[in-house]
């Protein structure tokens, strides 16, 4: 119990900060004993609680993006349910082995985002595009890449953080706490849907002590990480998705 709810902690903290808390609790789940549907689905539920402090901590960088998120939302929304629906349907498997995949393209996005974004602002300048104007094909990529973000997130919810931030940072000029913040609130969509689903389909599969004490954990850790991750500098910020990233993938494939 005690592992758990430090763990559900370090998720929350490295969820509002990154966003790839559940590769601390997944595989801590897992390798304490419980069967991996349930403990993803357990997860998912106790993490929920996390991610409404780590938003509410990044309430403020969220003033001035509801023009792209008014179409993010839904996409993560729809994406969610997919998500959901595939994990009560298909075999566990199917998914995971393309994880570490998914993961290394996302931090390959990270680590060329700052690239990507001056290109894409040098670009804007010369064709006279005001600052954070977003091209009918960009906002298409990135409702696009929004949606797909969410059908991972709802089946299996490891490292959308860093996938949402991939994606923002190839198509958007805005600066990585503007991303983070709102790479924090498509996460708790995508969360939240995924738990209502397996709540009403699979509620006798949930682990309800483990989403006690995670969520617990995950309301301390948001909280935590939310203050401490807003006084980090863009290029520290990569830094820890990068490190992040990696061992994420590491436990991956060693669990």
């Amino acid at each position: 119990m005690i592992l758990i709810a430090l763990a559900g902690v370090g998720a929350g903290a490295i969820n509002a900060v990154v966003g790839s808390g559940t590769l601390i609790t997944f595989p801590t789940l897992v390798a304490l004993g419980f069967p991996p549907v349930t403990a993803t689905m357990s997860n998912a539920v106790g993490l929920v609680a996390g991610g409404v402090s780590g938003t509410w901590g990044y309430r403020r960088e969220l003033k001035g993006q509801g023009r792209l998120l008014k179409w993010q939302m839904p996409a993560s929304f729809l994406g969610a349910l997919v998500g959901a629906w595939l994990l009560l349907h298909l075999p566990e498997k199917v998914f995971i082995q393309v994880v570490p995949v998914l993961l290394i393209a996302a931090l390959l996005l990270v680590v060329l985002g700052p690239k990507i974004q001056g290109w894409a602002r040098r670009r804007a300048e010369r064709s006279g595009q005001a600052p954070g104007h977003v091209p009918p094909v960009k906002l298409t990529l990135l409702v696009f890449g929004t949606f797909a973000v969410g059908i991972y997130g709802g089946y299996f919810t490891a490292a959308q953080g860093i996938l949402l931030v991939g994606v923002m940072g190839a198509l958007l000029t805005e600066s990585m706490q503007r991303m983070n913040a709102a790479k924090n609130l498509l996460s708790l969509i995508v969360n939240l849907v995924a738990a209502v689903s397996y709540t009403v389909v699979a509620f006798d599969r949930i682990s309800w002590l483990v989403v006690l004490l995670i969520a617990v954990g995950s309301t301390i850790g948001g909280f935590l990480g939310a203050h401490y991750g807003r006084k980090l500098s863009p290029g520290v910020l990569r830094a820890v998705i990068v490190v992040v990233g990696l061992i994420g993938l590491w436990r991956l494939l060693t669990v």
